[in-house]
């Protein structure tokens, strides 16, 4: 059977083909859909853990239990990961098990742009990078293969054009791997320094065999071995290659990056006279021929570090600027479109009131981010998942208390149970005194609406014990605790005010739905009754996208508006009033 597939559904398909039995991940663009699509598949357990870490750590264990896992994360999701990832390194599996990850060049939906094969270099792991959808397919089979064959993790790379293009796949039928005996080994698996010591040998050893298996399998080859100028490249950029550059040059297609094949990259470069490098982001592949002896291949000195690449691009670099007549694309055509905070956001109400206030905001990961853009312009900072906390009680001890009353830490309900409770129980622990808002809206809003420890639900829709907000924070130690609609600013106002200025640590849950969610009802639209609108441009300050400045007056735009009233209610002359009033 063949199917038009993105990448992320052949790469589940792909799982499900290799008899994965168990899947344990957490939301992260460009990789969500994966284990979305792995819940279609009845025969695999799947799960959305509470963080990244979790994931691996129930993944290493089902393997350690004989079957065959997979963990699933975005590149960042990788760094929460690693420190089980070291260690399995050393372990090794029992049941295959491979992590596959989504790195985001050009940053789309990040907060940088790091390179993943700089993971599996250090933790010593093999890593595959498929180039298109059947390859996600067929790559993840062989993951699994290779990890039993080695008694090793496998990675599998994806980019954000992988995982979210189509093309052709040719689906095949479950292969039902029977569970491997467990036996106790605890000299194999429990990582004692004297047990460790030992494993890391066996750890350099194998990556020897990696290696020579690197230079032998067919996922790494050569097209066009007659051309004399030669392009060593791998994942999406080999596609931009090809579209770019056609059968004018020799390619060495690589789809295991690590560990890469010395002797076919030796071969390759002495049967050329010019060699390129082409790949996205860090100079790995480059560094490996420099490592080599051959310091005169052509790669970032050419082509840029940073950002996605592109078929024009490299028409441009390799080809020169002749090459591009037959591109019709301005750039300067394509209309911007900022990312903003969706009409009804309930995330808008609360920092209408912080910017009122004028508070220092620690924020954190999530569509509340966009709380930085104007006109809200709210959040001071943000760094990784769960650190608004954290930043909100360093700056509290590195300033006083008088700035501790002048600053809040934001963060979501999803993340919060990702990696903010620990943040929190800190606070408490070393006695400070910071007011920490959680922005409950009932799901896991910026990866599309994915069930989390807070929400009752599991990933495939099961209901399931949810985590009480209020309790929790109690439990902790926190005595003052606050649930509040943000909407209701009056009363959110009044509560923020009491709480920053406390000498004790304190929550604010804003509890108010997503918009965007079924459950959730959008009212009558409002708009603007000319004739008391003052042009005052109030309504503008909250940065709703339904709400529009003409140059002469103010709109609203019926078509987007979902009546959730906010703009009504600070309106100051009453001039924003429902259709149907």
């Amino acid at each position: 059977m063949k199917k038009l597939m993105i990448g992320n559904e052949a790469i589940a398909r792909g799982a499900y083909e290799a008899g994965v039995r168990v899947v344990s991940s957490y939301p992260g663009t460009p990789s969500t859909e994966i284990t979305e699509y792995i819940a279609y598949y009845n025969e695999v357990y799947s799960e959305w853990a509470p963080n990244e870490k979790v994931a691996m750590e129930v993944a290493v264990g089902a393997s350690i239990g004989g079957a065959r896992s997979m963990c699933v994360m975005k590149h960042v999701g990788l760094n929460v990961a690693a420190d089980p990832l070291f260690t399995a390194s050393y372990t090794g599996v029992n049941g295959g098990f491979v992590i596959v990850v989504a790195d985001d060049p050009g940053i789309y939906s990040s907060q940088n742009e790091q390179d993943s094969r700089n993971y599996a270099k250090a933790a010593k792991v093999p890593m595959l990078e498929p180039t298109d959808s059947q390859e996600c397919k067929d790559f993840m089979k062989l993951a699994f293969q290779i990890s039993e064959e080695f008694d090793t993790p496998v990675m599998v790379k994806l980019t954000t054009r992988v995982a979210h293009s189509q093309s052709i796949v040719e689906c095949g039928e479950r292969t039902e791997v029977p569970l491997k005996e467990y036996v106790k080994n605890p000299a194999k698996y429990v990582m004692l320094p004297a047990m460790a010591k030992k494993k890391h040998v066996f750890v350099e050893e194998r990556i020897n065999k990696l290696r020579e298996y690197s230079n032998n399998t067919p996922i790494n080859k050569i097209i066009n071995p007659e051309k004399e100028t030669g392009v060593v490249t791998s994942g999406i950029s080999y596609q931009y290659c090809r579209d770019a550059l056609k059968d004018e040059m020799s390619y060495l297609k690589v789809g295991m990056v690590f560990p890469l094949p010395d002797k076919l990259f030796t071969d390759f470069y002495n049967s050329k006279e010019k060699v390129y490098v082409v790949e996205e982001l860090e100079p790995f592949m480059e560094e490996r021929f420099k490592m080599l002896g051959f310091k005169d291949v052509i790669g970032k000195n050419l082509f840029p570090l940073c950002g996605e690449y592109s078929s024009r691009m490299l028409k441009e670099k390799i080809l020169g600027e002749g090459q591009l007549e037959d591109v019709d694309i301005d750039d300067k055509d394509i209309p911007i479109r900022p990312p903003v905070l969706c009409p009804g956001c309930p995330h808008r109400g609360t920092y209408y009131i912080l910017k009122k206030l004028k508070l220092n905001v620690m924020g954190d990961i999530g569509c509340y981010t966009l709380g930085a853009l104007a006109p809200l312009e709210a959040v001071d900072a943000c760094l990784c998942m769960g650190a608004g906390i954290g930043m909100a009680h360093g700056m509290e001890k590195a300033r006083g208390n008088d700035f501790a009353h002048k600053t809040v830490a934001v963060i979501g309900d999803s993340t919060f149970a990702h990696s903010g409770i620990t943040g929190l129980v800190n606070i408490v622990y070393n006695k400070g005194i910071s007011t920490v808002i959680i922005l409950d809206n009932s799901i896991t809003g910026m990866t599309g609406h994915q069930e989390n420890p807070t929400t009752g639900k599991t990933l495939k829709g099961e209901a399931t014990a949810s985590i009480n907000l209020v309790k929790l924070a109690e439990a902790i130690g926190i005595k003052r605790v606050t649930v509040c609609d943000p909407y209701n600013h009056k009363e959110f106002e009044k509560i923020v005010k009491e709480e920053v200025n406390t000498d004790e640590p304190s929550v604010i849950i804003a509890q108010r739905p997503c918009a965007l969610l079924k459950s959730v009802k959008t009212q009558p639209a409002y708009h603007i009754d000319q004739e008391k609108c003052k042009y005052c441009k109030m309504c503008l300050k909250i940065g709703c996208p339904s709400i529009i400045d003409t140059g002469d007056g103010v709109r609203i735009n019926d078509a987007l508006c979902v009546g959730c009233g906010l703009c009504a209610s600070i309106c100051p002359f009453g001039a924003i009033v429902r259709e149907e009033e």
